[in-house]
């Protein structure tokens, strides 16, 4: 079975130091809200189950009447966010509610948007939920810095630093921006594991500086 994880180690499974990576195209579920995502029953925990239920729609559509061309068993691929704040680059941990966010996860190649749109009304159907808010989204993230974070999400600043450190001796910089935004790929279920042990991909958006 096809799972994005092992068959793209290099965009999920980066080490705990910085590297650079070229990002191509890629295709996504996408639902876009805003504030704090641990507020519980928030619009960010809304957004998560409609991913998912959408998600799972997809994957188990061969089993159904639908029929998606060229398509292939998979694993679901892990969350993914996109986030931002007005007036800064990057994100400050301590403003929670001020956050923006496009939460998502990604589609294999042959998902159309007609795909997704049967997938958002099946699944609004058959869970009795409203999935209106999933949409197709195509990014193409371009040159980029990645690293592993290990450890809580508030602890994200340290790593971030490490990041800027290792742009900075190689002749790079941060290119965030409001349409290249901090991306962060969520490695672990943080329902079942310890913060300690969450791993998380942070990945920013960069250029050369000449």
């Amino acid at each position: 079975m096809f799972d994005f994880k092992k068959e793209y180690k290099e965009f999920y499974m980066p080490k705990n130091k910085p590297e650079i990576v070229n990002v191509p195209k890629a295709n996504y579920i996408a639902v876009r809200g805003e504030g704090d995502p641990n507020e519980p029953g928030g619009a960010y925990q809304q957004a998560i189950g409609v991913l998912y239920s959408v998600a799972y729609t997809l994957k188990m559509s061969y089993k159904t009447d639908h029929r998606i061309e060229g398509f292939y068993e998979y694993v679901v691929p892990p969350l993914e966010g996109f986030w931002r704040q007005d007036g800064i680059d990057g994100i400050e941990h301590t403003d929670k509610s001020a956050f923006h966010w496009i939460s998502v996860i990604r589609l294999p190649e042959f998902v159309t948007k007609e795909d997704l749109d049967w997938a958002v009304e099946t699944a609004g159907r058959k869970k009795k939920m409203d999935c209106s808010s999933a949409e197709f989204l195509t990014v193409e993230e371009g040159l980029c810095v990645q690293i592993m974070h290990l450890g809580p999400f508030d602890d994200e600043p340290a790593t971030v630093a490490v990041m800027d450190a290792y742009l900075a001796q190689n002749g790079y910089a941060n290119d965030l921006s409001k349409d290249r935004l901090h991306h962060e790929i969520y490695m672990s279920d943080a329902r079942k594991v310890a913060p300690e042990k969450w791993k998380t991909v942070i990945r920013h958006p960069i250029k050369k500086v000449l």
